[in-house]
């Protein structure tokens, strides 16, 4: 869920200012699935914004005094989660560790980077959620070390149905600071995409596959 409508709008606003969230029908972009999309988000580019970033720190400092009051730890998600991990972590004066997707292949073959302790409670910091599965199996990766996983905190999901419900399924709390139907609004009313694009738009966030499907077999 996301944290609050003010909140929301905001940070939609902000992602479309600096370009962290781009918008093209036309020339779909390809995620790391290989799936077709029309909406591309990296949110690293925030750290290069200190207005932004100090607004999302914080805002996700907020949630976690607001949401789940004393906690141990902040793990942050490899690689987009880290960063911003580390700064809430600072402004709340907690540790922090970041968990990658999977064990290294050398070294330590270390997963979870940091001093993490058997009962301690931690909230994660994500990036951004689309499907779900990366941001849980470091989830997973934090219980199996014997955390207590408190919740998860993103700056923004795509609020596909299926990371919807593997969040409901692993009774975790995500709340994220904005959404994709807030994002298509704020783009819309600021004249960031045009009222034809919209169609598109919403056909994608009620079935991506289908349209990305339909993408790669117009040769895209």
């Amino acid at each position: 869920m996301k944290f609050n409508e003010e909140t929301a709008l905001k940070t939609a606003e902000f992602l479309l200012q600096i370009k962290a969230i781009k918008l093209n029908n036309s020339h779909p972009f390809t995620w790391a699935s290989g799936r077709k999309s029309p909406i591309y988000c990296d949110n690293r580019i925030t750290l290069s914004y200190p207005i932004v970033r100090t607004f999302i720190r914080q805002q996700f400092a907020h949630i976690v005094n607001e949401e789940f009051g004393t906690i141990d730890l902040i793990a942050g998600v490899a690689t987009g989660g880290i960063a911003q991990g580390v700064l809430v972590a600072q402004d709340l004066g907690l540790p922090f560790a970041y968990v990658r997707s999977e064990e290294k292949k050398h070294g330590l073959s270390n997963q979870i980077e940091g001093v993490v302790q058997s009962g301690q409670s931690v909230v994660i910091v994500e990036d951004l959620v689309s499907t779900g599965k990366s941001s849980l199996n470091v989830v997973n990766s934090l219980h199996d070390a014997g955390c207590v996983n408190k919740g998860m905190l993103a700056i923004f999901t795509y609020g596909l149905k299926v990371a919807e419900d593997s969040f409901k399924t692993a009774k975790l709390p995500l709340i994220t600071l904005t959404d994709y139907n807030t994002l298509i609004k704020v783009a819309v009313e600021q004249k960031y995409i045009k009222d034809d694009d919209l169609i598109s738009l919403n056909e994608w966030r009620e079935n991506p596959e289908l349209w990305s499907e339909n993408k790669i077999k117009e040769g895209f």
